[in-house]
């Protein structure tokens, strides 16, 4: 990524999802600031402002200074982070629940469409538990009664968006998802797979390396 004028290089808004985003500058800070402990490595900050949502990218950059050449800078920062940061869906959630969670975050800027991958992405995660039968909402019914799912999460789920229908005659007036319905629905299949999987193969993992830990001495 260059920071130099324009950001290029990110492959979507963070903010609206626009894919190939215009990232213009519209600050920066005058000098690098750098770090005590190592006088050759310092810090630039600037933001770009998205030209299709409008809203500002921060990132966070590194700037070395060459020994040889005392003052001198090499001329092209590199870009460490950007907040707030594109969202990947998390590694531990199981296909095809992963890719229709990417798909949900990448179409937030449609709010239809990631409603939809919302939904599948939830419809495929309960599927890997076992509730393959019935509709969506149903399914989250039987999750609760099952344990798989706290009384408040299956609230949350019976007030989202999931999928291109959900049971109630307000749909036939306003058959649209708006932009925040859709990340309401994106939050909670998200909200979903960490509790679902995420956080059971941390503990699982946890419990391994406890395991084979070696006591202090």
């Amino acid at each position: 990524m260059n920071i130099i004028g324009d950001l290029s290089g990110v492959s979507r808004c963070p903010h609206c999802s626009v894919a190939a985003p215009q990232l213009k500058q519209v600050w920066v800070t005058p000098n690098a600031l750098f770090i005590p402990s190592n006088p050759l490595v310092g810090r630039l900050w600037a933001a770009y402002q998205c030209t299709t949502c409008s809203d500002v990218i921060l990132a966070k950059c590194a700037i070395s200074r060459r020994p040889s050449v005392g003052s001198g800078f090499i001329p092209a920062p590199k870009v460490e982070q950007l907040f707030p940061y594109t969202k990947s869906a998390h590694a531990d959630i199981p296909e095809p629940a992963r890719t229709f969670l990417q798909q949900a975050y990448d179409t937030l800027h449609a709010p239809d469409a990631a409603a939809v991958m919302a939904g599948s992405a939830v419809d495929a995660m309960l599927k890997k538990h076992g509730l393959s039968h019935g509709s969506l909402y149903s399914r989250i019914d039987e999750a609760l009664a099952a344990n798989l799912l706290t009384k408040g999460m299956a609230d949350w789920a019976h007030e989202v968006r999931l999928g291109s229908n959900r049971p109630r005659h307000a749909d036939a007036e306003k058959p649209h998802v708006s932009s925040e319905e859709a990340k309401q629905s994106v939050d909670f299949a998200e909200a979903l797979g960490n509790f679902l999987f995420v956080l059971t193969a941390r503990i699982t993992r946890g419990i391994e390396a406890s395991k084979t830990a070696e006591p202090a001495a």
